[in-house]
């Protein structure tokens, strides 16, 4: 009996499938924000507007963060929080790469919360993806900066007593041309979001919400990964240009997501050009 021919996904070349299975959980959505950014990614070299040997991915510490490890691009697996300056040093070095970070909360807005400020200030030339799981996920789901209030996690156990960070508020107050929130459940706008990122210039900012299925969801009473999503489903909601006040984060009365900047200032790179 002959066997069946293996067909492969579309999107497998951009993947090193000799490093699969991966490591990340039954009903993690860490797996359907990276299939929706090389969908983007694969639109854009498509039609001749990325050169595929020009992406480079960088990253830090956590689940997110191993994303570097199955790109078929150039990448880093840098220190934890450090992805950002790492990232922010190869397109000094060469201006003609496409640079994409990618990271979870704890590691873009926590431990390295300072570089996120700083490259956004300078408008550097980046495309920074913060998957955000509102706890710090591979450790054991301590607080995060992310945490929604009252939210139990290993280490509040009565409950967050402090107000969430709001990264997108944060980071659309300085000088960024493009800031965007998404959801796994709405994989489409991770995809339109990346496309749309990957055509601009300057520091260009996603986040996308991923509920964490083990440490967060069994914290909350959510122990089945699809009810995870379901509950997570419930509380987006999409908004054709929200305003930034829309962007607070409550798990009780939901989350907006939408493009909440879209700019064209003149990206760092334009204005080291200029001097």
């Amino acid at each position: 009996m002959a066997l069946a021919k293996l067909t492969l996904h579309p999107l497998d070349k951009y993947l090193r499938t000799d490093r699969l299975p991966h490591i990340w959980c039954p009903g993690c959505g860490i797996g359907i924000a990276l299939g929706a950014m090389l969908r983007a990614i694969d639109r854009r070299i498509n039609e001749g507007k990325l050169d595929r040997n020009k992406v480079v991915f960088v990253t830090g510490i956590g689940c997110s963060a191993r994303v570097s490890f199955y790109v078929d691009f150039d990448s880093a697996h840098t220190l934890h929080g450090r992805a950002i300056p790492f990232a922010t040093g190869v397109k000094l070095a060469n201006p003609s790469l496409e640079v994409i970070v990618v990271g979870g909360d704890g590691d873009i807005a926590g431990i390295g919360g300072n570089h996120l400020l700083h490259a956004a200030k300078r408008n550097m030339d980046l495309f920074v993806v913060m998957i955000t799981n509102f706890v710090y996920a591979m450790t054991g789901g301590q607080l995060a900066p992310t945490t929604p209030l009252k939210v139990y996690t290993t280490t509040t156990p009565h409950g967050n007593p402090e107000p969430p960070l709001n990264v997108v508020k944060l980071v659309a107050s300085l000088n960024a041309n493009y800031v965007a929130r998404a959801s796994i459940t709405t994989p489409h706008y991770i995809e339109m979001f990346t496309y749309k990122a990957l055509g601009m210039r300057g520091f260009r900012f996603l986040e996308v919400i991923s509920t964490c299925p083990e440490v967060y969801g069994r914290h909350i009473g959510l122990r089945n990964p699809v009810t995870m999503f379901e509950e997570l489903k419930k509380r987006v909601r999409y908004k054709p240009n929200p305003v930034i006040d829309e962007s607070d984060i409550d798990w009780e009365k939901g989350i907006v997501i939408g493009e909440y900047v879209v700019r064209n200032n003149p990206s760092y790179l334009d204005l080291v050009k200029r001097g």
